[in-house]
């Protein structure tokens, strides 16, 4: 009995309901499966989730991954993290999941055979630690982030813990203890946003306390490319057990998969399959290197001067580009009035909602991303091997910006400096009228003047252009090699394998 569970392990894995916390669980699974037959074992995995978020998890071609549904009594617009309107509902939504899913991810848990062997969540949902702790399971935290931007913030949180510093958001910061200078222009550029208020401090305790009674942590990055914040980690994090086992999308190999990274499963999926021939065949027709891809993520909610201002920036750049833009009646009104698709035809390509990153950014064309810093994305770029144009709106994205731009020296920045708390449109016609009110006053903080002289330092000649561009592609050597065998990756998802393994048969 005992040896039947050392060599079949059950991993139990909770995704945030968001497309940027939820894809990268679901690589860290397929990885999971990956190195089964290598070690000569057998891994089962259980991914727990929304109907609506198991929307977006492609798990074809892998029998091995179940996913067991959650069904929220959550109002319709908060069924995931994607459809908060601002990041001022953040905390509502934590503690409606919360309240919403313990008890019943926990008869999940209790029901499920073979017995989990630990519990992967993501660490924005420190109260399944009280799970894994009921059925006696290690229980193992997944950051979405980098671990400079976890290092860093714990060194800020230390600091407002002890009650150091001004209490002034638009305050500049330095965060010291670090090998790096690391100076923020504001505090507001920092994920604590309300932290200061009681709920949100109370939150982020609660998360603090579950990381520190975690078996472990796995990160999305790999060594290489973090260096001593991958060792500054490790001091935080009980044990030293920091699995650092990226980029996680180096598990879609094949075309079919990273056409598929992010789209739905339903119509919309199916839906998206013409974009793809679309945009590799115009892709085709370009040089190779001349092309700028530009997305700045699903949850942006930039006004439209401000993207207005954006389109005539990479108009006037006279370079190629691909610019994914979200679905905006103002915009799409301007883009027709203004003939833009019709000005810009002859080497600009506008796509709609969503697009197939990663088959674009792998695209010999493509020499550059202007990206909103979400770690997924700034991940799949170095992964590439490409130079960056950095435009972070909130979360975690202006300290993924310093990261890559002052660490790294792989990114420029576009001039971003104040974070954008909303997240989508509001539905309600009332709301929609005060939007367009505010936007007749709005101050444009990035001009098209500042995005044009950002592409042509990312994509034009010149001794720094090209270092910069040098680097990127070591760095997309490394991050490649991470995953190749003996790679950083690979082994550190292995000694996770083997460390679940040995606290299996220790249980049984």
């Amino acid at each position: 009995m005992a040896s039947s569970n050392v060599h079949h392990l059950h991993f139990v894995l909770f995704p945030l309901m968001a497309q940027g916390h939820s894809i990268p669980m679901l690589y860290i699974a397929k990885l999971l499966v990956n190195q089964a037959a290598p070690l000569s074992i057998t891994i089962q995995i259980t991914i727990l989730t929304t109907p609506q978020n198991a929307s977006h998890l492609q798990i074809s071609h892998y029998p091995q991954i179940h996913i067991a549904l959650l069904h929220p009594s959550l109002p319709i617009s908060h069924k995931t993290f994607d459809q908060l309107t601002s990041l001022n509902q953040s905390l509502s939504f934590f503690s409606s999941i919360a309240h919403d899913f313990h008890s019943q991810a926990l008869s999940l848990c209790q029901s499920l055979s073979p017995k989990p062997s630990c519990i992967i969540s993501d660490i924005c949902l420190p109260w399944t630690l009280h799970i894994a702790s009921h059925i006696g399971v290690p229980w193992i935290s997944f950051s979405g982030g980098s671990c400079f931007a976890n290092v860093v913030m714990t060194n800020v949180m230390t600091a407002f813990g002890s009650g150091s510093g001004s209490e002034n958001i638009d305050e500049s910061i330095e965060v010291f203890g670090l090998e790096h200078r690391i100076e923020f222009t504001t505090k507001a550029q920092l994920p604590i946003q309300g932290v200061l208020s009681g709920g949100m401090m109370k939150f982020l305790e609660q998360i603090g306390e579950a990381e520190k009674k975690a078996y472990g942590m796995i990160v999305n990055s790999f060594e290489e490319l973090e260096g001593s914040y991958v060792t500054h980690l490790k001091k935080k994090v009980r044990g030293n057990r920091v699995w650092c086992v990226g980029p996680v999308s180096s598990c879609n190999k094949h075309y079919v998969d990273k056409a598929q990274r992010g789209k739905g499963s339903t119509k919309e999926g199916q839906d998206n399959n013409n974009n793809n021939d679309k945009v590799m065949k115009w892709l085709d027709l370009q040089d190779p290197n001349s092309v700028l891809y530009v997305c700045l993520g699903s949850l942006h909610n930039l006004k439209t001067p401000q993207l207005i201002e954006l389109g005539l920036g990479l108009e006037s750049s006279k370079r190629p580009f691909i610019w994914v833009v979200r679905a905006s009646n103002k915009l799409q009104k301007w883009i027709e009035e203004e003939n833009f698709e019709e000005r810009i035809k002859t080497r600009g390509l506008v796509i709609r909602d969503w697009a197939p990153q990663l088959l674009i950014l792998s695209h010999f064309a493509i020499g550059g991303f202007l990206t909103h810093c979400g770690w997924n994305s700034v991940l799949e770029a170095i992964s590439a091997g490409l130079p960056m144009l950095t435009w972070p709106l909130f979360s975690d994205q202006f300290l993924n910006e310093k990261l890559v731009a002052d660490v790294l020296d792989i990114a420029v920045k576009v001039g971003a400096k104040n974070p954008v708390m909303k997240m989508k449109e509001e539905e309600q016609e009332d709301q929609k009228e005060e939007e367009e009110e505010e936007e007749e006053g709005i101050i444009i903080e990035v001009k098209k003047e500042d995005v044009r002289e950002g592409i042509e330092r990312v994509m034009g000649k010149g001794d720094e252009a090209e270092e910069r561009r040098k680097k990127a592609r070591e760095f997309g050597v490394m991050a490649n090699n991470a995953w190749e065998e003996g790679g950083s990756s690979q082994l550190n998802i292995r000694l996770l394998i083997d460390d679940i393994m040995k606290q299996t048969k220790i249980s049984t």
